[in-house]
């Protein structure tokens, strides 16, 4: 859910070392960050058990601010980023994880009121419906990007959130793995995300987005129900349409919403079927800047999955693999 984009460690004309680093910014020793992060955390509560427990033999990781690095540009043309998302293996194991979740999603689509098809195709784009949700020590990447510097502020949060949750008894330290960004679990949230919008679906009294599919798939739901205007219960993410011969690609904006009567005029038909009878509607052409023409409309809840990744690449994909799963 985490995506942020900077320039590669080889453009920047150096290693991507926690010494080169500390000496460029001045953040001073790794050691003595933590001691700062530690007074802060004993200031706001959290306990020095676990402040022992996530800062055992904590080091400084060179290969999440190398990755960190690498997330400058995003080199995938449309195509090659569907294809990529949408093979069938995919679709399959999708298929698979909604026949096998069927009635835990249907109780998280009563309670959310959002389309447990989004869940899964969500699902399966953060962690391949469970399987990988990350090797990452999160106290120690998230340690190591708010040390080096560039978002301090941003990963300090993050990191202080991440104490808490430890120190709520939601996970253990040794089972806090994630991304190098320090995203989490199934849904891959950031800490932060995690306290405002993670769920105890079942009742056992933890929020456990790792291991336990209950919270994980009702913590996503949730996700979208609650940001921003909310999630429109039994309305459409999107669909392919086609567009006329000379289409001002400067409308297709998935911020200009306009009544699908407007789009009609203009000559926008829809690929497979006919338009819906009412609405606002954005046009996105996601491959628009390489020379890619695909384009879609979207709706109110493509701007909802956009909230969990703001990205058209991202949350086309995921409106196309929801068609398909289910």
């Amino acid at each position: 859910m985490f995506t942020r984009r900077f320039l590669p460690a080889c453009s920047l004309g150096l290693a991507a070392t926690p010494a080169l680093v500390r000496n460029a910014r001045g953040q001073g020793s790794f050691s003595s960050f933590l001691d700062g992060v530690r007074t802060e955390a004993r200031r706001n509560g959290v306990s020095a058990n676990i402040l022992n427990q996530a800062f055992a033999n904590l080091q400084p990781n060179d290969r999440v601010l190398e990755l960190d690095r690498r997330q400058a540009e995003f080199t995938q043309t449309w195509p090659q980023y569907r294809d990529a998302r949408l093979s069938q293996t995919r679709i399959d194991a999708g298929r698979r994880a909604y026949a096998e979740n069927r009635a835990l999603l249907q109780a998280i689509e009563a309670r959310f009121r959002v389309s447990s098809r989004i869940v899964v195709a969500i699902w399966g784009m953060e962690t391949n419906y469970g399987s990988f949700t990350g090797n990452f020590n999160v106290i120690e990447a998230l340690a190591t990007l708010a040390w080096e510097g560039r978002r301090a502020t941003f990963f300090r949060a993050e990191l202080m959130a991440a104490l808490r949750i430890l120190d709520a008894g939601h996970v253990r330290v040794d089972r806090m793995r994630g991304s190098y960004a320090g995203a989490m679990g199934q849904p891959q949230f950031m800490p932060t995300s995690f306290e405002r919008m993670a769920v105890d679906f079942d009742g056992d009294g933890r929020r456990d987005i790792w291991d336990n599919k209950a919270d994980a798939l009702g913590s996503i739901a949730n996700y979208l129900a609650r940001s921003g205007s909310g999630w429109r219960e039994g309305e459409i993410w999107g669909f392919e349409v086609q567009l006329p011969g000379r289409f001002d690609t400067t409308q297709a904006d998935h911020r200009q919403m306009r009544a699908v009567a407007e789009w009609a005029r203009m000559g926008v038909t829809r690929t497979r079927g006919s338009l819906p009878q009412g609405g606002d509607w954005a046009i996105v052409i996601p491959g628009l800047s390489r020379g890619d023409t695909q384009a879609f409309m979207v709706g109110q809840n493509f701007m909802q999955i956009r909230r969990y990744n703001p990205s058209n690449f991202y949350a086309t994909a995921v409106g196309l693999l929801s068609d398909r799963v289910a």
